[in-house]
């Protein structure tokens, strides 16, 4: 059966925009609610970066594998499991009274949104060679989508009722089961489907050096990610530190660097392939990502940064011509592990960057001269630099 085109790309980005706002709606009210459960402010505090910090391995832990279960049982009962636990998932959140409850459903939720590398490998698998890096740009769209939209109305529904956002996201995850259901078809053939293999996700990593083109974009899409990492554990700290920005213009700010993003993968894929073609395309944004990010860090003014989003934004370009490129050089029986892999990596190397970015600052902020503070920005300068030499030296190559 051919997958029906016009009932799966809704599917596959209301799943990602569900995904990604369940992450979103519930940042604004976690750390009130573990205070809450804990009885103490400090426990609160402590307990917080715990659990951002499971959640986040359980996502480097489970893209992987539900990459590889997608490629061996089909890519729909994987999303509709995903979809239905994930519902039931935020609805025990939502009612426990238990800190050690919550906790789990915290790891359980991690491990179900990582079901969003199957979302890519449905994504890879419906789409023709030349349409996969627009479809890709539509889901990295969507994505920022939801990083724009979840904390908002988290944050709007956490000041009626601190559960009131779990039970919201409990909602859009089984209305998205239901929908599914009806509507979403198998993506995967049964004569693709591959024989059992090892589940092991560290095992599933090895899919990236298969060739010359999966070890070569993999690690600059590695290096971008970690970039990115470094880029989120700090912009709060250092527009507030360098321009004294309150938390207004912190969220103005993060508003249209994720509106930025959704802009380019939705809109300007498919011209950017037209015009320069994908790799040239890919080329342009890893260099452009050189240049937004030692901006950022030399910016004496806080119109600056504004000033330097739209550019930054265009680097968005990336991510989708590179997953396009990747997806090209395995069989569509693994398409899952490949996406599951990428997933991965992205989890452990922002996760990575985080950590990095925050030390880079603290290290900073003690330097003169002051405009040292924008170190971190200076070494995300340089992860971008060697993803784009490390992609040209590529494509001279193959």
């Amino acid at each position: 059966m051919v997958p029906n085109r016009t009932a799966s790309m809704p599917f596959i980005l209301a799943s990602v925009l569900i995904s990604v706002m369940g992450l979103g709606l519930v940042i604004p009210v976690l750390p009130k609610l573990i205070e809450e459960l804990s009885g103490s402010v400090e426990a609160g505090a402590r307990l917080n970066g715990l659990f951002f910090a499971a959640y986040a391995l359980m996502q480097f832990t489970f893209a992987p594998i539900l990459g590889m279960l997608s490629d061996r049982y089909g890519r729909r009962p994987v999303l509709l499991a995903s979809s239905l636990g994930t519902g039931v998932d935020y609805l025990v959140a939502a009612l426990t009274q238990s800190l050690w409850v919550l906790f789990l459903a915290r790891l359980i939720a991690g491990a179900l949104g990582a079901s969003l590398a199957t979302a890519n490998a449905y994504v890879a698998d419906i789409s023709k060679p030349e349409e996969r890096a627009r479809n890709f740009g539509l889901v990295g769209a969507t994505f920022g989508m939801g990083f724009v939209l979840g904390p908002v109305v988290g944050g709007l529904l956490g000041n009626l009722d601190l559960r009131l956002p779990f039970y919201f996201a409990a909602g859009l995850a089984l209305l998205n089961f239901l929908y599914g259901y009806f509507a979403l078809p198998e993506s995967l053939r049964p004569e693709r489907q591959p024989q059992a293999r090892s589940l092991n996700p560290f095992a599933a990593l090895g899919i990236l050096g298969k060739t010359p083109v999966l070890r070569g974009l993999s690690s600059s899409l590695a290096l971008v990610f970690l970039a990115f990492g470094i880029l989120q554990s700090v912009w709060v700290l250092y527009t507030g530190y360098r321009f004294g920005w309150r938390p207004l213009e912190v969220g103005l700010s993060l508003f249209l660097v994720g509106l930025g993003g959704v802009v380019v993968q939705a809109g300007l894929v498919r011209p950017a392939v037209a015009w320069l073609g994908e790799r040239r395309a890919l080329l342009l944004a890893q260099s452009l990502g050189v240049f937004a990010y030692a901006l950022y860090g030399l910016a004496t003014q806080g119109w600056m940064m504004y000033a330097v989003i739209p550019l930054a934004a265009l680097g968005n370009l990336g991510q989708p011509l590179a997953q396009a490129l990747l997806t090209r050089e395995v069989s569509p029986q693994a398409q899952g592990a490949l996406q599951g892999a990428l997933s991965g990596v992205q989890s452990l190397t922002v996760a990575v960057g985080g950590l990095v970015g925050g030390l880079l600052f603290a290290l900073a902020a003690r330097l003169e001269p002051a405009a040292l503070v924008g170190l971190p920005f200076f070494v995300g300068s340089l992860l971008y630099l060697l993803a784009a030499l490390n992609t040209a030296r590529l494509f001279r190559k193959a």
